[in-house]
């Protein structure tokens, strides 16, 4: 049984969704960097709906890192506090503002090793911000890009690293990015978890999940 479609087929399918989805893009709102940062330390386990309703009442109001600060951990608990997780994540992104301030003179670094030093900043977060807030080639493998790519064979991985490295390597580096987003809109709107919607979908005859009468997973 194949695991994964060819390359030539990878771009195939990037085309198409390319096509499908003319506006795929990242769909947490922000207006900085220091903002995505935010927004996307509270994405875990949250809809980007749900967190863009969240920063809507607070990005106006606490703009820098010290804002942050003089909330203090119960202050910021009390805003974020429907986003889930509210006390580790408001931990993290107090955490995350001590050391922009400390480190990085109250600025977002631009690297993605040096993003993974912030608290609440692993791969995934890192590889958000850098892309879409500087422009750097990043795959960010979230639960949609991990299950779109394992479904249709763009990838054949056990983790997000593994997902994460095959997918870098069957994708022109000028493409990464873009990509990302396309999977997430592939993975939100048609590809779901427990019901993908196939009927919808037009990469049905490249899918291997498809093909194989949707019992690989």
């Amino acid at each position: 049984m194949r695991k994964l479609i060819s390359k030539k087929e990878v771009l195939e399918v990037l085309d198409i969704l390319t096509d499908r989805f003319p506006d795929a893009k990242g769909e947490l709102d922000h207006t900085n960097p220091f903002e995505l940062l935010v927004a996307t330390i509270l994405s875990a386990q949250c809809t980007d709906v749900r967190v863009n309703k969240v920063t809507k009442n607070m990005f106006p109001y606490y703009k820098t890192p010290e804002d942050y600060l003089s909330l203090g951990q119960e202050g910021l608990e009390n805003i974020i506090r429907s986003c889930g997780f509210y006390r580790s994540k408001a931990k993290n992104i107090l955490g995350a503002c001590e050391l922009l301030i400390r480190d990085f003179h109250g600025e977002v670094p631009k690297t993605i090793k040096e993003l993974m030093t912030l608290p609440g900043v692993g791969r995934k977060t890192a590889n958000v911000v850098a892309s879409n807030a500087f422009g750097v080639p990043a795959i960010a493998v979230d639960t949609h890009v991990f299950r779109v790519s394992n479904r249709i064979g763009l990838a054949h991985g056990k983790n997000v690293e593994e997902v994460e490295e095959q997918l870098m390597k069957r994708i022109p580096k000028d493409r990464w990015t873009h990509s990302h987003h396309l999977l997430i809109f592939q993975g939100r709107r048609i590809c779901a978890s427990r019901r993908p919607k196939c009927e919808e979908c037009p990469i049905t005859n490249y899918c291997l999940y498809y093909k194989n009468g949707r019992k690989n997973h």
